[in-house]
């Protein structure tokens, strides 16, 4: 049940943590630009990686009291580095198993899970621990991708065929790289209330620059990326099929090219 740091498929390489604020940087507006907390309000960011979420979450509420928790120590540290490099001071950080916080039920207002779930052999049970950390009235926010929403154009068989392999990995390591479809069932067998879940679709086309390389390039084909050498070791994909598979994910990013992708923000109360 519990996440080791091994079992993070795309691995804890200083290129992971550039790919990691890439992905925040460009998707800022698009995931939480709704996401605003009131002064005085006890935030948990839940599994704050190496902080680039939490620099967007301490900055869009900056009166907010956070507590940003992790499994690895080594991402604390680059987290904490992180936060103090742009000067923000509301965010304390802690090292912790989510499935064992040491926290007194309901010592939050609110939770907020960017990116996590993925990596869980059991989601579920971490969304009910969560719940009983979270006071009565307050409020709980997950963000989560879908690799299976990615579609493109030019098509390419050897890239969905690289996507199957990151998923597949992911799937083997205990997470699920399919979980943003299912977080509405998550949340309500976890016993949230008011479950709404809203799918962000990131569109990218020549017309927007910023997303082709931050996100088509930077964010997700550095994604698939990571995997290569435990997909060839395991001869998942011929080296071929591989170098292919990933020359047509940058293909989408030319003048002609289109790539989508969905990611999924559920809220719910207690």
């Amino acid at each position: 049940m519990r996440m080791n740091e091994g079992d993070y498929v795309h691995g804890y390489s200083e290129r992971e943590a550039e790919r990691l604020g890439d992905q925040a940087r460009t998707l800022t507006s698009l995931l939480h630009s709704d996401t605003r907390y009131p002064a005085g309000s006890r935030v948990l960011e839940a599994g704050c990686g190496t902080g680039a979420q939490t620099v967007i979450l301490a900055k869009s509420s900056p009166d907010a009291e956070i507590t940003s928790v992790d499994i690895s120590l080594n991402s604390i540290r680059r987290a904490e580095a992180r936060v103090r490099a742009e000067g923000i001071t509301n965010v304390t950080f802690q090292a912790g198993d989510l499935f064992s916080l040491p926290f007194a039920p309901e010592s939050f207002d609110h939770i907020f899970v960017c990116f996590v779930l993925e990596h869980l052999s059991d989601p579920g049970q971490a969304l009910r621990l969560l719940r009983s950390l979270i006071r009565p009235g307050g409020t709980i926010t997950v963000i989560e991708g879908d690799h299976g929403s990615a579609y493109f154009h030019p098509d390419s068989a050897e890239a969905k065929k690289a996507i199957r392999c990151l998923v597949r990995l992911q799937r083997e390591a205990g997470g699920n790289a399919l979980i943003g479809r299912e977080l509405y069932p998550l949340l309500v067998q976890a016993g949230y209330a008011d479950v709404h879940v809203l799918p962000r679709m990131v569109y990218v086309d020549a017309s927007r620059p910023a997303l082709v390389e931050g996100f088509t390039r930077q964010t997700f084909t550095a994604m698939v990326k990571g995997v290569r050498d435990t997909v060839l070791t395991r001869e998942l994909m011929s080296p071929a099929e591989w170098e292919q598979g990933i020359a047509d994910l940058y293909r989408t990013c030319e003048p002609d090219g289109v790539f989508c992708y969905t990611f999924f923000k559920a809220t719910g109360i207690v």
